[in-house]
């Protein structure tokens, strides 16, 4: 019998996703890949894999996933949620942690419930998937129905083969901490079309705050605020688009484009945002506010190597879970194991 993982619930939308698929967007297939790099590649680290092998993205509400192998190891990343263990009946053995490893064997279900503290989050296995690969990636492009799981988000019934049937025995790991903040301002490089805007426009794009609306999905997040003020109308010949373009079409309204972004468009770009904040930015639920600071290339170029020096060092923060801390006190409790009092003294 082959490993693998059966779907029980599918969650809200559960996609695998990796780093995309670079260098066919002159073909008008769009990159695709992780919203939030750094937690996909805390969760990989966790469980032993490369940091950019594929894993689950899950959106606001998580799945139930029944183990089809002897053994796995799992672990997920994404605010405060974590995950619940449930024997084949369905009864709570234990929860773990974000940022957390555990080993499941055969018959176990592993449930990710309604997420905290962030609306994203990835859940990586020990072997990563195997799933065929498009284009050299087995990211989720949902809107062309390419690559992941025939190219579409989890359904119940279905079934994610595991390149790993046994997950050896160790220590469990864990990461003590992962700062999924994010920063005060959205940093941007103006440009390449900023002449196309009043100076008043860019005035109100720089001092500003937005708002996150419900309409954003994996291509772009649209924001909700000020208008901007174009001054060389709202069209433009269509041009390359680049992870993280400030779209200002003629209602006035920023669209920041992300993940499964079209290859070109016809919008001017006020902005970019730049690489070192995308991860932040997608961790960024509807109703969420955010406001834009200008940087440089060279300031945008200096954090861009920070957070690859952060994503470096996160293996080396990695410490093995105690066994006091595999207590679930929340399990022990309701075994109920003292049912009453007894007096030594009354004889």
């Amino acid at each position: 019998m082959s490993a693998a993982l059966r779907v029980v619930s599918p969650g809200l939308l559960t996609t695998l996703q990796d780093l995309g698929r670079p260098g066919y967007q002159r073909l008008g297939i769009p990159v695709s890949g992780a919203l939030d790099r750094v937690g996909l590649h805390a969760a990989n680290l966790i469980v032993g894999n490369a940091g950019d092998a594929a894993a689950l993205e899950i959106a606001y509400q998580g799945p139930t996933l029944a183990v089809q192998a002897d053994s796995v190891r799992v672990a997920f990343v994404g605010g405060a949620s974590g995950i619940e263990v449930l024997d084949e009946a369905g009864q709570m053995l234990s929860r773990v942690p974000p940022l957390q490893s555990v080993r499941l064997t055969r018959g176990q279900l592993l449930r990710v419930g309604a997420l905290s503290g962030s609306p994203l989050g990835y859940l990586a296995v020990a072997g990563g998937f195997g799933v065929a690969p498009y284009l050299g990636s087995l990211s989720t492009y949902l809107r062309a129905g390419l690559g992941g799981l025939c190219g579409r988000g989890l359904r119940t019934g279905d079934t994610l083969a595991l390149r790993q049937a046994v997950a050896e025995a160790r220590a469990e790991q864990r990461l003590p901490q992962l700062d999924v903040s994010p920063p005060p301002r959205i940093r941007v490089v103006l440009g390449p079309q900023d002449d196309y805007f009043s100076a008043q426009g860019l005035s109100t794009f720089l001092s500003e705050t937005y708002c996150v609306s419900r309409a954003s999905d994996r291509m772009g997040m649209r924001l909700e605020g000020p208008v901007i003020e174009h001054a060389k109308g709202f069209n433009i010949v269509s041009d390359g688009t680049a992870p993280g373009s400030v779209q200002v079409p003629g209602n006035g309204l920023p669209i920041v484009l992300l993940a499964d972004r079209q290859t070109t468009g016809g919008y001017p770009k006020i902005g970019t945002v730049i690489s070192a904040d995308l991860p932040a930015l997608g961790r960024l639920a509807p109703g969420a506010r955010l406001a834009f600071e200008r940087v440089d290339v060279e300031g945008a170029e200096r954090a861009a190597r920070v957070l690859a020096k952060h994503l470096a060092d996160l293996a080396g923060r990695l410490v093995p879970v105690e066994a006091g801390e595999r207590v679930d006190a929340g399990k022990l409790m309701a075994l109920n194991l003292v049912s009453g009092v007894v007096d030594a003294e009354a004889g």
